[in-house]
């Protein structure tokens, strides 16, 4: 059976705790099939930082945003490559003298 990643709102985490401390831990827990270490992880941001501490701690970023960001990154790669690419071949030119060609 494959599990599914569930996501909860600030508001159901802390429905969830209120229920798990009306219930039970352990009840609440079977009765939504979490982890009780996630409960207890989120009743310690609870207690920390208030309801703020529910919310994701991730950022979630915006495809289109990555795809620009990964394009910038591989257009200034190419231009550092040619940047270095023509400094080597002024300093070549700089070294090399030009000679006459014998008759």
């Amino acid at each position: 059976m494959p599990r599914t990643k569930r996501s909860f709102t600030p508001e159901d985490r802390l429905s969830l705790l209120q229920e798990a401390e009306r219930e039970g831990y352990m009840q609440t827990c079977r009765k939504y099939n979490l982890s009780p270490a996630l409960l207890a992880k989120w009743k310690q941001r609870y207690l920390n930082k208030g309801s703020e501490g529910l919310k994701p701690a991730y950022k979630r970023v915006d495809p289109a945003l990555r795809a620009l960001e990964e394009e910038n990154e591989r257009l200034k790669r190419i231009i550092a490559k040619q940047a270095l690419e023509l400094e080597v071949k002024t300093e070549m030119l700089k070294k090399t003298p030009i000679q006459p060609k014998r008759k």
